[in-house]
């Protein structure tokens, strides 16, 4: 018995020995707290993201996922001042705006190890120009050529607007050799790019998880592991910033902002940014299609208070495309809600109030269907301003919310009005917006516009290469799209993204692009 004893009590020393040493062994490495109470040293450090957009894949030639997790990108990125700047290309030079001559950097590396030279370059530009016919549209490449660290592209007609067109995100550099060896469904699940992470596991529409890529070319990332997961309802994406089960989440609510505030350990930062949020028309619709009905819609929209209450604040009344703050914004005055301008409108279009205040044409109701979604938590504030309003002026509005508003404005024809929001300026111009949103192989013409004024002007402007005339031209093109009403713009919005004091050498950038970086730090 007392040999048992014995045995017993040596062994809880020696379990209270190693318990000891675990502790000096972790109290040693400069340990740093990570979410759910963890303690570990640098090289452990997590983060957890939540983003406002599902992602069903993390196909590079298709969604933004990719570049915004750090996984991949592009030849060009936007500094700031939006100005474009080298990436993975160097330098680049063209002495016709036809020919192009790109200088692919030298010592990177795939995830998988293998070199990024300008062969590896082409190979995935074509493969993106495959994957997304409207890429291959707007990029406008005829050949290409590569020797070594020297990509050659040429365009079929001159395009001053290619470096501008490259920084897209759909232009994601990925060892394309790799998708053969994966299979398709695997390699877009988890593409092999040159960023300082790599896709450790993703599961659609719910979240990807991404670990560092210790081989990364610009210095080693100093998280180890980020959980990024994909959340369209804003109300739970605020609740898990204030519950600290997210460090960093993007498109908070403004009427949330107050609470959140509250907290010292939270911080939240208010980015003008290069958005607008739209009222899309249906140009197949047989009322919105009418030039008098849309100028009917423009003045119903109260845009100061979408700015004010809706907004409060973060953001500033719409004229146009464009951001107003933007060299090639425009100056027109903002347009005020005018119910009796509406219903003159109407009146234009043949449209009389009836006894019951409705207004009805050839004996049928204005009647409408207006789309909207709650990924960015305003539009459907928007949707029930403009129902309000609308019904002052006689018209009906059956607002319809969708989960998945690309997907049902493609997919669907019956639609006549939809919130919507765009990066109208993305790349440094409005050429992207331009060629994207009014163009027939735009992938966001959903509403099926065609205005031959509009793709004039958009087609001179793409053989611009002057700036200052590049701007004029682009102011050209605005004042075409309010001419004609085309879309209508509400606001442009500030992006109001949550942070834990966790967070380091980071902050939130205008364009939405480059979200998780290597310089990202956790406390």
């Amino acid at each position: 018995m007392k040999k048992k004893i014995h045995r017993t009590k040596k062994l809880l020393l020696l379990l209270l020995g190693l318990v000891i040493l675990t502790a000096a062994g972790c109290s040693s490495d400069n340990s740093s707290s990570l979410s759910g109470g963890e303690k570990s040293g640098e090289t452990e450090k997590k983060v957890n993201m939540i983003f406002s957009f599902k992602s069903a894949d993390m196909d590079p030639h298709n969604v933004f996922t990719p570049v915004r997790a750090g996984v991949t990108e592009t030849l060009l990125k936007l500094g700031e001042d939006s100005n474009i700047e080298g990436w993975l290309a160097e330098k680049w030079e063209t002495s016709d705006n036809t020919k192009w001559v790109f200088t692919i950097r030298e010592g990177i590396t795939f995830q998988n190890g293998a070199k990024l030279d300008a062969k590896a370059v082409q190979e995935s530009l074509e493969k993106s120009m495959e994957a997304n016919e409207s890429l291959s549209a707007s990029l406008k490449i005829k050949s290409m050529e590569a020797q070594e660290q020297t990509l050659t592209i040429t365009t079929a007609e001159p395009y001053p607007a290619l470096p501008s067109e490259l920084v897209n995100p759909y232009t994601s550099i990925v060892h394309a050799a790799s998708e053969k060896e994966m299979g398709k469904e695997a390699f877009i699940n988890a593409p092999v790019g040159t960023g300082p992470f790599k896709v450790k596991k993703f599961t659609p529409n719910q979240e990807v998880i991404v670990e560092r890529n210790n081989s990364y070319w610009a210095g080693k990332p100093k998280i180890k592991e980020a959980v990024i997961k994909f959340n369209e309802d804003a109300n739970v994406r605020a609740l898990a910033l204030q519950s600290k089960e997210a460090d960093v989440v993007y498109n908070l609510p403004a009427e949330g902002l107050e609470s959140i505030e509250k907290d010292e350990t939270l911080k939240v930062e208010s980015v003008p940014g290069l958005r607008s949020h739209i009222i899309l028309y249906n140009q197949k619709s047989p009322y919105v299609s009418d030039l008098k009905v849309r100028e009917a819609l423009n003045v119903l929209i109260d845009r100061k208070s979408i700015a004010e209450d809706i907004m409060l604040g973060h953001g500033i009344p719409a004229n146009g495309p464009f951001n107003s703050t933007l060299p090639f914004g425009i100056k027109d005055e903002v347009k005020e809600l005018d119910v009796e301008k509406a219903k003159e409108l109407l009146a234009d279009a043949g449209y009389k109030e009836n006894t019951d205040g409705k207004m009805e044409k050839d004996g049928k109701l204005l009647k409408l269907e207006l789309i909207t979604y709650k990924a960015r938590p305003e539009l459907p504030l928007i949707a029930q301003l403009l129902q309000s309003d609308a019904a002052k002026a006689g018209i009906d509005i059956d607002v319809k919310t969708v989960e998945n508003a690309d997907t049902h404005l493609a997919e669907h024809t019956d639609w006549d009005l939809a919130t919507y929001s765009n990066n109208t300026s993305p790349r440094g111009d409005g050429s992207y917006f331009l060629n994207t949103a009014f163009t027939e192989t735009g992938a966001l013409n959903v509403g099926k516009i065609r205005n031959e004024e509009l793709i004039d002007v958009i087609n001179t402007l793409n053989r611009t290469e002057e700036f200052k005339e590049r701007t004029k031209i682009t102011q050209e093109a605005a004042a075409v799209i309010n001419k004609n009403a085309l879309h209508s713009y509400a606001v442009y919005p500030n992006i109001l993204i949550g942070m834990s004091d966790r967070i380091k050498d980071w902050k939130p950038t205008a364009e939405e692009y480059y979200i998780l970086t290597h310089t990202m730090d956790v406390e």
